[in-house]
């Protein structure tokens, strides 16, 4: 027997800005495929009319556009399974609807809102099932004929699924292993809602894997409830030989305490919860992203490929290549993992350790010109190879090197009071001097300079190099001295130390 080729897919709704969850999910499914040289899907759900929000399904896209993750069929790119939009595909969906009710297997029901209300008030616990639905309005309690009037009426209806009662369900989890549950617990879930000719998810779901040839349905936990539902679903259709293999992966929890990670976690602990910045269409309100924060996609693809998964190994940085060829379910976690977002800022702070001082001179040029620096890519360059090291996020850099492009206006006053002693004016001054001779301006040659005057003199090094770098930064701070006068030029070294002297004198 030929093996089955791997087939997942990725089916957000387009309800609202894309959690960091979400993007986990889709991150483990594309490696998964990358891995077995399979396929990964990006299908959107919208059959859910009532909570489409305009602008989610392109933020979908932007943001895995955005964090390297590539889709071999999709909404964005095509495929020979279009259309991969659900709220386009109704007409398939409807046929596989009359299949169900043909065989018995779903039926009609009329219960408006209110009713179903009354009777969950009425009935602790109440769900529609095998116990309740014969009291319920519907095609097993109403004629045929009533159930065509009604229809031909423009009553809106659902249409349920219809489950025996008492029989076990096993669904077998390539993470959590066999899990059994009894359909006393579960309800006829809506399939199909007449009033917008839309399938629900469970329906939806169902089909779309099955004809789109999903092998592996790889999904958080939260969705392991609708698993034995599913596996009756493919069994009323007769298609168990194609039913994929489930993986439910574990919850991604708070920092602290317990329960999973909302977006309240993010805005009281300060940390996105979401890829990119997300505006809300109605409100107006602004939640924040990581690319916007300044994360580096790499960055984030390897915090958050770990929040879940264990590679068995010491290492902890890896390339997305590494990644694809790590990665194995069977090396998933059952349990929670918790959001260390702590451990997200080590990740990206790793990553501009890594790339090219070319690489984050690009990166931070946007920075400089909304600051109105003009400057060279060369010296900028020069710059972040100096400070890159201090630094968590590209933004940070100008807090580590605005001096190199502005002289100080102020000096800090702790500074001042430590390092500014009475003999420091006469000392700076007579250092000008030694460095307005100096042809050389080399960070090398400067240094043997001022440090043999210093020792001519018999000054001390200490008090001498303190009050120096306060007149070129304005509090105690910055990388080598020396390596700050050679790309700030001879000119604006010597006019530095007279501001300070004329300044702090």
């Amino acid at each position: 027997m030929t093996q089955k080729k791997v087939r997942v897919r990725f089916a957000p709704s387009p309800t609202g800005p894309l959690h960091i969850g979400g993007v986990r999910t889709a991150l483990y499914n594309y490696l998964f495929a990358e891995k077995h040289n399979g396929d990964f899907i990006l299908r959107i759900e919208d059959t859910d009319s009532q909570r489409f929000v305009p602008g989610a399904e392109e933020y979908i896209i932007e943001a895995f556009d955005w964090l390297g993750i590539k889709f071999d069929e999709g909404v964005n790119v095509g495929g020979t399974h279009a259309p991969y939009r659900q709220s386009e595909r109704k007409t398939i969906y409807k046929k596989y609807v009359d299949q169900l009710l043909n065989a018995g297997l779903a039926y009609i029901a009329f219960d408006t809102p209110e009713e179903l209300e009354a009777k969950r008030v009425a009935i602790p616990n109440f769900q529609y099932d095998a116990h309740t639905r014969m009291e319920g309005v519907n095609s097993l309690t109403l004629s045929k004929e009533e159930v065509e009037k009604r229809i031909a009426n423009g009553e809106k209806y659902v249409v349920r699924v219809k489950i025996e009662p008492n029989e076990d369900i096993e669904v077998n989890d390539l993470i959590r292993g066999k899990v059994v549950i009894n359909s006393n617990v579960l309800d006829d879930k809506v399939l199909y809602k007449a009033a917008d000719e839309l399938p629900t998810y469970h329906l939806a779901n169902i089909v779309d894997d099955h004809l789109m040839e999903i092998s592996h349905v790889i999904r958080g936990e939260e969705w392991l409830p609708s698993a034995p539902l599913h596996v009756l679903l493919y069994r009323y259709f007769g298609w168990t030989d194609t039913m994929p293999q489930f993986a439910h992966l574990p919850l991604l929890l708070k920092p602290e305490g317990n329960g999973k990670l909302s977006k309240r976690d993010g805005d009281r602990l300060g940390f996105p919860v979401f890829p990119l910045q997300w505006k809300d269409p109605k409100t107006g309100e602004i939640s924040s992203g990581y690319r916007e924060n300044g994360y580096l996609p790499e960055a984030m693809v390897n915090f958050l490929a770990l929040l879940g998964w264990n590679s068995g190994l010491e290492q902890e940085i890896f390339s997305m290549e590494e990644l694809i060829t790590l990665f194995s379910l069977d090396r998933c976690s059952k349990s929670g993992a918790k959001f260390d977002y702590k451990k997200g800022i080590w990740f990206n702070h790793q990553y501009i350790q890594l790339k090219s001082n070319a690489e984050i001179a690009a990166l931070f040029m946007p920075v400089l010109e909304e600051k109105g620096v003009k400057t060279s890519v060369e010296k900028a360059e020069k710059i972040i190879s100096l400070v890159k090291e201090r630094v968590d996020f590209v933004k940070d850099l100008w807090e580590q090197s605005s001096f190199f492009f502005i002289a100080p206006e102020i000096y800090d006053e702790k500074t001042v009071a430590k390092r500014w002693k009475p003999e420091t004016p006469a000392q700076l001054t007579e250092l000008a001097k030694i460095l307005s001779s100096t042809n050389d301006f080399s960070a090398h040659n400067t240094e043997e300079i001022v440090k043999g005057w210093i020792a001519e003199k018999e000054y001390h090094l200490g008090n001498i190099m303190n009050a120096f770098r306060l007149a070129l930064v304005g509090e105690s701070k910055g990388p080598h001295i020396f390596d700050i006068t050679a790309i700030i030029g001879k000119e604006e070294t010597i006019s530095r130390l007279e501001k300070a002297i004329k300044k702090l004198s």
